[in-house]
């Protein structure tokens, strides 16, 4: 039997994945019509996966590197418990004001502190333990980020990290994307501090936590 088709195996996956709001369709919608690289939006099934991690994880502070336009801010503010806020990052203003402008419209923007600048600045000013981190960001910032918040993570912390197989080319890396993300994966996977799995969602979601902490 042949293999399906990536496109045929997203569509399906699409398609029996419960749908967040209707205010995040628009903003994915929006994204592709207003804004340059919209395929960098996490989209609805990273989407779900992030607030069902959210939702089991139960994290006070939840830290974001790489708002883009607010679509996976917005879907994780869905998973936070009572308490609960989101400290998101984001380096260009014409993004953050998108991004912005679309978290006063919902009843979750409450929730979210979005901060214009360099991420490792904004990580080092913040105090500390983070729960949970979703880092989607420039490629060749990522061992950097993971240094920065893996001191501050929880005992019961969970990193996911967006985009780690670059539609399968960290095995045979063609650009310095590339590079970084295989050099990155290879970091990671080295590091006694922590334990991953990385999963074949979309271009690949890693989870890290730390090693030996409790569930």
């Amino acid at each position: 039997m042949s293999p399906l088709s990536t496109e045929t195996i997203d569509a399906y996956v699409d398609a029996h994945t419960t749908p967040l709001e209707p205010q995040l369709t628009e903003l994915h919608e929006a994204t592709y019509g207003e804004m340059s690289s919209p395929q960098m939006i996490a989209g609805p099934v990273l989407g779900q996966l992030l607030r069902f991690l959210v939702r089991m994880v139960a994290p006070q502070l939840v830290v974001e590197i790489g708002t883009f336009t607010g679509y996976s801010a917005l879907a994780m503010a869905g998973g936070l418990p009572e308490g609960g806020r989101i400290v998101t990052c984001e380096l260009s203003s014409a993004r953050a004001d998108f991004a912005r402008s679309w978290f006063d419209r919902s009843p979750l923007g409450e929730r979210i502190d979005l901060r214009v600048g360099p991420a490792l600045d904004t990580v080092a000013a913040l105090q500390g333990p983070y729960d949970f981190v979703f880092i989607d960001a420039d490629k060749e910032g990522y061992t950097g980020y993971y240094e920065a918040v893996v001191p501050k993570l929880s005992p019961r912390g969970l990193i996911v990290v967006d985009n780690t197989l670059r539609d399968g080319d960290v095995a045979d890396p063609m650009d310095d994307g590339d590079r970084a993300m295989a050099a990155f994966n290879a970091h990671v996977h080295d590091d006694p501090r922590t334990e991953n799995v990385t999963l074949t969602v979309r271009d690949g979601v890693t989870l890290i936590r730390l090693a030996g902490t409790a569930p």
